[in-house]
């Protein structure tokens, strides 16, 4: 029996100093998107992916673009080596979301890249304008999560696992939030090394500026679901794409959520990680046990996949 397969596209953070480049030496139409991309941006994003340095390659207005573009790449190389085969649905973490809908045909590859290069700006606008950090909250529940963001005065920034949860805001009430972590079940509280406040309310100036450029862009249906980070389902209508990507700047991602939908209400058996590491991969784990994915993200794991695509895994 055919599996029914899910696709997942890594967000920020997944980055790592080579990425893309064997699958560009192996794969002329992954090549194809890396060259395209250095001529749409009118810089050499390639050389920063494949060469770093890391500490450039992670500044959001370079991670995001050469996330984007590594996924589509990676996915083009992938439908090369298997022969094209059904998706039953997507989804994508934060930036990954993108990706997801440019691989499902809701807007091309250069618009896509554009929209992704401008958010990254916005974002790295937003962040330098404030002072703020992120914290992750292990082993808590949601519930004793919430109650401690509340009581801090922070956001609840990612879902990922089950007693893997990601608060967000000022830098000083984020450090707060970790000081009273234990007072609320949570077993360790760590900061995270990112350069602001992602998806929270100090995004607010990158919200605002995303949705003038989300109403400019055209836009048509996905070929295949595509699970909003925001409120864990499908997103059906092209307003509700828009406005869920906009929103998605200061929401709470509900990366379980995403995974119970394709999991349940699509019936994805089958899920391919498309992007640098194996995060996504690790998460579905601690998600739903058992489940079969795979991590694509250079040539070996391509030609990995393609081997169990075409035996019907």
């Amino acid at each position: 029996m055919n599996p029914k397969i899910a696709l997942l596209f890594a967000g920020q953070g997944a980055q790592t100093v080579g990425m893309g480049r064997n699958l560009a030496e192996q794969f002329p139409v992954a090549a194809d998107f890396f060259r395209r991309a250095d001529g749409i941006l009118g810089r050499k994003l390639s050389d920063i992916a494949w060469n770093g340095p890391i500490e450039e390659l992670t500044k959001t207005s370079n991670c995001q673009p050469a996330l984007f573009v590594h996924g589509l790449a990676a996915l083009a190389a992938l439908d090369e080596a298997a022969g094209e085969f059904p998706v039953g649905g997507a989804a994508g973490l934060s930036l990954g979301e993108m990706t997801a809908y440019a691989a499902a045909g809701t807007f091309d590859f250069d618009a896509g890249l554009k929209l992704v290069q401008k958010r990254g700006e916005l974002m790295d606008e937003a962040c330098a304008a404030t002072v703020g950090g992120m914290a992750a909250m292990i082993g808590g529940l949601e519930n004793e999560v919430r109650q401690l963001a509340a009581d801090e005065d922070v956001d609840v920034a990612n879902i990922n696992a089950p007693g893997q949860i990601v608060v967000s805001g000022e830098l000083a009430k984020v450090e707060a939030a970790i000081g009273v972590a234990k007072e609320y079940g949570i077993r360790r509280a760590t900061l995270l090394n990112v350069g602001g406040a992602y998806h929270s309310r100090l995004m607010q100036s990158a919200y605002e500026k995303l949705g003038a450029e989300l109403l400019n862009m055209e836009m048509q249906l996905p070929r295949f679901p595509v699970i909003s980070n925001v409120t864990g389902e499908e997103a059906k209508t092209l307003p509700e794409i828009r406005r869920t990507l906009q929103d998605q700047v200061t929401a709470t991602v509900r990366w379980v959520d995403c995974m119970e939908t394709l999991l349940e209400e699509c019936g994805c058996d089958f899920f391919i990680e498309l992007g640098p590491g194996n995060v996504l991969a690790g998460l579905l784990r601690r998600i739903s046990k058992g489940v079969e994915v795979i991590s694509v993200g250079d040539t070996e794991s391509v030609r990995k996949c393609a081997e169990q695509l075409r035996k019907g895994s």
